[in-house]
């Protein structure tokens, strides 16, 4: 199978108590596997990744801001994974963004989020060390203790 390279932007939204905003869902060609993951994805042409980081975080979350509030990236990974029985190798940024608080609106989801992600919620530090799901990353824990 070839392997597509793809370029993404992910957003750590981080509020006042400390809690991490994850999106869950999964692969429609996968029906029976689900995961926890950070507001984010692929680049647009032409985008920069403070840019894709920015409307990614609009589409799936409603927050919006300008691009420079993300300032720049905190982390950096690839990451290798199938989806739509495709697979990628995905060279990954990560923005870091402090809120106060934030009541997500899923109203500007595209139709390939609608499809994809099926909740959200926010998490402590403690409840995504202790948690038993899959997430996404999966040094999750120590990169936000590291910030």
């Amino acid at each position: 199978m070839t392997v597509l390279d793809r370029r993404a932007a992910r957003v750590l939204l981080v509020d006042a108590a400390g809690r991490t905003l994850l999106l869950h869902g999964g692969d429609p060609a996968r029906p029976g596997e689900r995961w926890w993951f950070t507001p984010g994805g692929g680049l647009d042409a032409g985008e920069s990744p403070a840019e894709g980081a920015a409307r990614e975080l609009a589409e799936e979350t409603g927050l919006r801001i300008d691009p420079a509030q993300l300032g720049e990236p905190v982390w950096h990974e690839v990451a290798e994974f199938s989806f739509r029985e495709q697979q990628y190798r995905q060279d990954q940024v990560f923005f870091l963004l402090r809120v106060s608080e934030w009541q997500v609106d899923t109203a500007g989801m595209d139709q390939n989020e609608q499809q994809t992600i099926t909740e959200h919620r926010w998490w402590s530090p403690a409840e995504i060390e202790a948690s038993r799901e899959q997430i996404f990353p999966a040094s999750l824990v120590s990169l936000l203790g590291s910030l």
